[in-house]
């Protein structure tokens, strides 16, 4: 038997030069399954007209993410707004077709999950003993805690050049990144989204290396080696956690933590 509709179908208008918006009843978004070739002929059509056809679906909507993206439309991000957030979904009359390998990664790779990747960098002072060894550590200037040096992975960078990268620029020093020591994933807090915390080796540095170092002043107030009495004194608990979880990886110690445990 078959599903009935309500009775007003979807509709395309162009709402700027070049760019038509496509909208659709939040009933009929609930057979999408049975709409998607529907659907995905009205934006063929449009972009025989415009450059661009785009669809606003809201964030609890799920029948209408699936049918905008099931549509061939790309997510391209969340408008934020008082009276409820949308999702922006679009195609561009010069996306590679849906039948097409490339056209159909890239739909993919629209709406899969992604996560932030951080690099840091664990390094120990040279003249410091296994038993009682000192970590470099930045204080930075946007937060009171201090952090192991590095930062965040640009898109399509790699996390073992991107902390060698970050300490470039934040410390004026170069040091490769060795073998990678610790996988930490982070919950999400204060806002923050979760991630996954990469530590790798920077090996030992002497500590007059510090004399040498050209902090970037809009990131970095200070650099020194801590004792771990300091770390956990000085770093957040989760922090304080992961050095030492990438100690104990030096040792053998378990190789993945969630927020250092």
């Amino acid at each position: 038997m078959g599903v009935s509709h309500p009775a007003e179908p979807p509709r395309v208008t162009t709402v700027e030069a070049g760019v038509a918006r496509i909208v659709w009843p939040v009933e009929l978004a609930a057979h999408w399954q049975q709409e998607v070739v529907a659907i995905r002929a009205l934006v063929d059509e449009a972009l025989g007209r415009h450059d661009r056809v785009e669809a606003k679906v809201d964030v609890d909507d799920t029948d209408g993410q699936r049918l905008a993206t099931w549509s061939g439309l790309r997510r391209e991000g969340v408008e934020r707004r008082r009276q409820g957030d949308r999702v922006v979904y679009a195609r561009l009359a010069d996306d590679p077709p849906l039948d097409q390998p490339g056209g159909f990664r890239a739909l993919l790779n629209s709406f899969l999950p992604r996560k932030r990747a951080i690099g840091q960098m664990l390094i120990r002072a040279a003249d410091d003993t296994d038993a009682e060894p000192r970590v470099l550590l930045c204080r930075l200037t946007y937060k009171t805690d201090w952090d192991l040096p590095g930062g965040v992975v640009e898109v399509n960078e790699s996390p073992r050049l991107a902390v060698t990268r970050e300490i470039e620029e934040e410390l004026g020093l170069t040091v490769p990144a060795g073998s990678l020591l610790l996988t930490d994933w982070l919950p999400p807090w204060g806002g923050w989204d979760d991630a996954v915390g990469l530590v790798f080796d920077g090996g030992r540095l002497p500590p007059a290396i510090l004399g040498t170092t050209v902090l970037e002043p809009r990131e970095i107030r200070s650099v020194a080696f801590c004792t771990l009495a300091e770390v956990e004194q000085r770093a957040a608990d989760f922090t304080a956690r992961r050095v030492l979880a990438a100690l104990a990886a030096l040792d053998g110690g378990p190789g993945y933590t969630e927020s250092g445990r």
